[in-house]
């Protein structure tokens, strides 16, 4: 594998758009540390030579955020932070209680917010660093029936914008990655509720979900991750405070 360049850190790096970044990050010599809650799974990653280490924690936990970083760092300083965790809650706005906007922003905005604080220190001390938010085309645009997760993923937007321009001359870019339906655990969830409520064969289902996509396809996880390794190069200094989609056109105007 050559000598290891960075050391980067993927949250929810055990399944899907995460498992994906950390492989793809770490077939080009990165040192690679991934984060999550499920122990086989993120064991699994690592024998499957798709991380280097694991750390078990849950991002809307501040304490073991801290002491995860914490271990992550005891193999080098982390430079390049990929905030992955998250999840969506499905439900008319009537049925998505307070709870559940909490629990989407927990997770979904605090968890980056909590685990770039972590971490934004060493990169501003060392002069370098790479923070990339894997948001959503809810991010972008609204869909029904996902009031709290698209509330919660424009503000990770709104929060990679801000931040950027704060870290505009450090060395530090901050920049958000907007996948559209991607073939992972997630939508495969997805489909089975959708299925369960109204039954429906799984292609006119898939079909459903990507009918709003140009190229009329689910985006495929390592789609995502050719666009992270790009922000996390050398070559990509400039770009910073971007929403890039990832969505075969979706979002296109």
């Amino acid at each position: 594998m050559g000598a290891v360049k960075r050391h980067v850190l993927v949250t929810g790096g055990s399944k899907g758009i995460g498992r994906a970044i950390a492989g793809a990050f770490a077939q080009n010599g990165f040192m690679v540390s991934v984060l999550g809650r499920d122990v086989s799974s993120l064991d699994a990653a690592v024998s499957a030579g798709d991380a280097h280490c694991a750390v078990v924690a849950d991002v809307t936990n501040p304490k073991a955020v801290r002491e995860a970083v914490a271990r992550a760092e005891r193999q080098a300083p982390i430079d390049i932070l990929v905030n992955n965790a998250g999840a969506v809650e499905t439900g008319s706005f009537s049925r998505l209680d307070d709870d559940a906007f909490e629990r989407q922003l927990a997770l979904n905005l605090m968890g980056t917010v909590r685990m770039t604080r972590a971490i934004l220190p060493g990169m501003t001390e060392r002069g370098f660093g790479r923070v990339i938010n894997i948001a959503s085309t809810a991010g972008l645009k609204a869909y029904p029936y996902v009031s709290a997760y698209v509330t919660a993923k424009h503000a990770v937007i709104g929060f990679t914008r801000a931040l950027a321009l704060e870290m505009a001359k450090s060395g530090v870019t901050v920049n958000a990655i907007c996948p559209g339906y991607t073939d992972t655990d997630l939508v495969r969830e997805s489909v089975a509720r959708i299925r369960a409520k109204g039954g429906g064969a799984v292609e006119d289902v898939l079909a459903k979900l990507t009918a709003a996509n140009p190229q009329g396809r689910l985006v495929r996880p390592t789609e995502v991750a050719c666009v992270a390794a790009w922000l996390a190069s050398d070559e990509a200094a400039s770009i910073t405070g971007q929403a890039i989609p990832v969505d075969g056109g979706e979002t296109v105007s």
